[in-house]
């Protein structure tokens, strides 16, 4: 059997460096995450009036989660449940959470919900409409970048919410994750074929390469599962948002095949997303069928926060899509260090 290094570059295996911080907020983590060990009092700013969508929090919330993950490279592991950090990270949730809850609609229809996921519109404008029909091999890369953040971790933070279900929902859902970490097999989870895509697309594969490079908000997408996935009370909301995921993927991995085969992109470009049509057309029907419909079997009154997960997740998406078509339609690069 290959020895680990044979197939992943060192900075794959290893904990990523601390990010250079964004603010004030993120300067004080980023500060105290330096020091020996956790322990000595320490004054955390203020969270009010900053912008829960903003670089300073969002980085404030990607510290903190990542430290449940990887962590960081020369970080002392202790700093993981330390209940000054805590504190602070809780009143970073809460302004993020209290937004997330401003800017969706809300409700309790999760059929009616899902119906929207599932059709799509005649005229689509998302990112991979646009990489499919117009979009630049420059324009491929960056996104393949601002996805990084996820997808070298895909499937993670859903796992969190495996012990806080039970029956059918919990046993289905552990069916979905199996085949996002590969079925047993390590060379086709989901998280080393994206790295064989970085690498087949000219890019880093390193765990976090790209995190001082993305914006506010690609951390967003990704802090919003963790913020999920950490708190029990939260569940319905990622179970929701995993199943918005599911639902949402298969159409848009096949623009994104045909926006990759257009450009001459290599085969482990195209890999990563032809998986991803037939697995999640299944995944879809097992959310929806067992995971969702045993969930709210068991506990109805989680069918407000499965809306609201779903709702959420459309919202970050969309203000990500926004970020990076706006971007482009004037010509300049959507991430805050370019590469190229």
């Amino acid at each position: 059997m290959s020895d680990l290094a044979d197939l992943y570059p060192t900075s794959a295996i290893h904990p990523p460096d601390l990010p250079e911080p964004r603010g004030p907020l993120s300067a004080a983590v980023a500060e105290s995450l330096r020091s020996p060990a956790p322990g000595a009092h320490r004054s955390w700013p203020e969270v009010d009036g900053c912008d829960p969508f903003g670089e300073d929090l969002q980085l404030v919330l990607q510290l903190c989660y990542e430290l449940h993950y990887r962590g960081f490279r020369g970080v002392d592991e202790a700093w993981e449940w330390e209940p000054e950090l805590l504190g602070f990270r809780g009143r970073a949730e809460r302004a993020f959470l209290d937004a997330l809850r401003s800017g969706t609609a809300g409700g309790r229809d999760v059929e009616a919900a899902l119906g929207e996921l599932l059709v799509e519109p005649a005229q689509g404008t998302g990112v991979s409409h646009y990489l499919s029909d117009h979009g630049t091999w420059w324009q491929m890369r960056e996104y393949l970048v601002h996805r990084s953040i996820y997808h070298l971790k895909e499937a993670d933070p859903h796992a969190w919410v495996i012990p806080r279900l039970q029956g059918r929902a919990k046993a289905s859902l552990v069916a979905v994750e199996y085949d996002e970490f590969g079925g047993g097999r390590e060379e086709r989870m989901h998280s080393r074929l994206y790295a064989d895509l970085l690498r087949g697309a000219g890019l880093e594969t390193g765990y976090l390469h790209y995190l001082d490079t993305v914006p506010a908000p690609s951390m967003a997408t990704v802090n919003m599962m963790s913020l999920f996935g950490l708190h029990r009370g939260l569940r319905g909301a990622l179970v929701g948002h995993f199943a918005a995921a599911e639902i949402t993927t298969a159409p848009s991995a096949r623009r994104m095949v045909r926006a990759l085969r257009r450009m001459g992109a290599s085969p482990a470009c195209v890999r990563f997303y032809s998986e991803h049509i037939e697995a999640d057309a299944v995944h879809e029907q097992v959310m929806r069928h067992d995971v969702l419909a045993d969930l709210l079997a068991g506990a109805p009154e989680l069918a407000g926060d499965v809306v609201f997960g779903m709702q959420a997740s459309e919202l970050l998406e969309d203000r990500l899509a926004e970020h990076l078509l706006s971007a482009w339609s004037r010509g300049r690069s959507s991430l805050r260090q370019s590469f190229l």
